[in-house]
C-alpha cells in the first residue's frame, strides 16, 4: 500500500512541475514597437503556450515600465504574458541573448 501511494503522489508531483514548467517557460519574440508613455509594445511572437496562442504580431500592455528600459525596436526579446481581464499583459520582458 506505501509503494502504491508513494508512486501516486511521485506521478502528481510529476504533471504539477510539468504544468508550472508550461506556464513558466518564455515566448521569443521580436520589438516591433514601443509605446513608452502608454507602456505598450508591438511584439512578433512565436506561440504563447500558456494563453493557447499561435504565432503573430499583436499589441501588449507592459505590466512593469521599467521592463522597457534599453529595449528598442527591432531587439530580439523573451516574455511572459498573460490574460487579465480579458487583455494581455506581458508580465516579464527581457532581452534575448
Amino acid at each position: 500500500m506505501k509503494k502504491v501511494m508513494m508512486f501516486f503522489v511521485a506521478c502528481a508531483l510529476t504533471a504539477t512541475s510539468a504544468m508550472a514548467d508550461e506556464h513558466d517557460a518564455m515566448t521569443e519574440g521580436e520589438l516591433r514597437k514601443i509605446d513608452q508613455a502608454g507602456q505598450r509594445v508591438t511584439l512578433r511572437h512565436g506561440p504563447i503556450d500558456n494563453l493557447k496562442m499561435p504565432p503573430m504580431t499583436m499589441v501588449f500592455r507592459v505590466e512593469n515600465a521599467a521592463d522597457l528600459e534599453g529595449l528598442t525596436a527591432g531587439d530580439k526579446v523573451r516574455f511572459r504574458a498573460d490574460k487579465e481581464g480579458g487583455n494581455y499583459i506581458v508580465t516579464e520582458l527581457e532581452k534575448a541573448e
